[in-house]
C-alpha cells in the first residue's frame, strides 16, 4: 500500500478539521467556508466538489488523489451546499455571499439614512437579502410554505421600516451620531421578527432531533426555540460591530478636510469599511454556537423523553439537531 493510500484509508471527510466544541475551533471552521472566494468558483468545481465529497464518504476516492485535494473539496462543499439536503444553495442565501452582500447593503444603508425614501428602500434592500439568507440556511428538515415565507417577508420588513423610520422621526433634534445608529436598531428588531417568521414551522411542528449516530429520534419545539434564539443573536452581533463602530469612525473623519470635499467618497468608503468588519465577523459570529446543537433529553419534551427511554433506556443523555445558520 502506497503511503498516499494509508494516508487516506483512515480519513473521514466529515470529520471536523477543528474541534466544534470550542469557539476558536468553530471560529476556524467558518472562516474556513464563509470565504468570498468561494462565491467566485465555477459551478463545474462545485460538481466536482460534491461528487468527491460522496465518493470520499463511499471509500472509493480515485487513485492519486491528494488529502489537501479533498479537503478543499469539502471546503467547497459545505460553502455551497445544505447541511441537510445536500442541494446546491442560490450564491446570494450562502454564507460566503455575506461579505460582499452584506458590505454592500451596511454601507448604503448607514450613508443614506437622512431621508425617508432612502431609509425606507434600504431597510426594503436589506430585509429582502435576510429573507432570503434565513431561508437557504435554514433546517431543511422543516419544510417552509410560500405563504409561510411572504408572512414573514412583509412583516419583516414592515417591522425594520416602521423601526427606522419611528427612530428616524423621534431623534431628529438628537446628536448626528444617534441617528447615525438608528438603521442598526432597524436592524436588530427585524433580526427579531424575521427570522423566527421565516422558520415558524420549526416552532409549530418542532425541529428534527437525532441521536449521537444520526437517526431520527422526533421532533422538538424546545430545541427549534433553542437553535432560532441562538441564530438570532448570532445575526444581530454579526451586524453589531460594524453598524456602531462605524457611525463613530466616519463622524470622525468627515470632520477631516478633504473627506468633507469628497462627499462622493462617503459611500464607497462605508462599503469598504463594513466589508472589513463583516469579513471577521461572519465567522466569528457563526461560530458563537455550535451548528450541530447538543440538547439534554431531559430538556425535550415528555413524550419525546418517553420515546427515547423506551428506544435506548437511560443510556442516552443528549440529542442532536441542526440549528442553521
Amino acid at each position: 500500500m502506497s503511503q498516499m493510500e494509508a494516508n487516506l484509508s483512515g480519513f473521514n471527510i466529515d470529520a471536523p478539521r477543528w474541534d466544534q466544541c470550542t469557539f476558536l475551533g468553530r471560529m476556524k471552521h467558518f472562516f474556513n467556508i464563509t470565504d468570498p472566494r468561494t462565491v467566485l468558483v465555477p459551478e463545474q468545481e462545485l460538481d466536482w466538489a460534491k461528487v468527491m465529497v460522496e465518493k470520499c464518504r463511499m471509500g472509493v476516492v480515485p487513485p492519486g488523489t491528494q488529502v489537501e485535494q479533498l479537503l478543499y473539496a469539502k471546503k467547497l462543499y459545505d460553502s455551497a451546499f445544505h447541511p441537510d439536503t445536500g442541494e446546491k444553495m442560490n450564491v446570494i442565501g450562502r454564507m460566503s455571499f455575506q461579505v460582499p452582500g452584506g458590505m454592500i447593503i451596511t454601507g448604503f444603508m448607514l450613508q443614506f439614512y437622512r431621508t425617508m425614501p432612502a431609509v425606507i428602500f434600504w431597510q426594503w434592500v436589506n430585509q429582502s437579502f435576510n429573507a432570503l439568507v434565513n431561508y437557504t440556511n435554514r433546517n431543511a428538515a422543516s419544510p417552509t410554505s410560500v405563504r409561510q415565507m411572504a408572512v414573514s417577508y412583509i412583516t419583516a420588513t414592515t417591522t425594520a421600516v416602521a423601526t427606522a423610520v419611528g427612530l428616524n422621526m423621534l431623534t431628529k433634534k438628537a446628536p448626528p451620531l444617534v441617528g447615525r445608529w438608528v438603521p442598526f436598531a432597524a436592524v436588530a428588531a427585524a433580526n427579531c421578527v424575521n427570522i423566527p417568521m421565516m422558520r415558524q414551522q420549526e416552532l409549530i411542528q418542532g425541529i428534527c432531533v437525532k441521536d449521537r449516530n444520526h437517526n431520527e429520534i422526533g421532533h422538538s419545539r424546545r430545541a427549534a426555540v433553542l437553535g432560532i434564539t441562538q441564530v438570532v443573536i448570532s445575526r444581530i452581533t454579526m451586524a453589531a460591530p460594524g453598524m456602531i463602530l462605524l457611525p463613530i469612525i466616519m463622524e470622525r473623519l468627515e470632520k477631516l478636510h478633504f473627506i468633507k470635499k469628497a462627499k462622493v467618497l462617503h459611500a464607497p468608503l462605508q462599503v469598504l469599511l463594513s466589508g472589513c468588519f463583516l469579513i471577521f465577523m461572519v465567522p466569528v459570529a457563526c461560530g458563537l454556537f455550535p451548528q450541530k446543537c447538543e440538547l439534554p433529553a431531559s430538556y425535550l419534551e415528555p413524550e419525546l423523553q418517553d420515546t427515547i427511554k423506551a428506544n435506548y433506556g437511560e443510556s442516552v443523555p443528549y440529542m442532536y439537531f441542526n440549528k442553521g445558520l
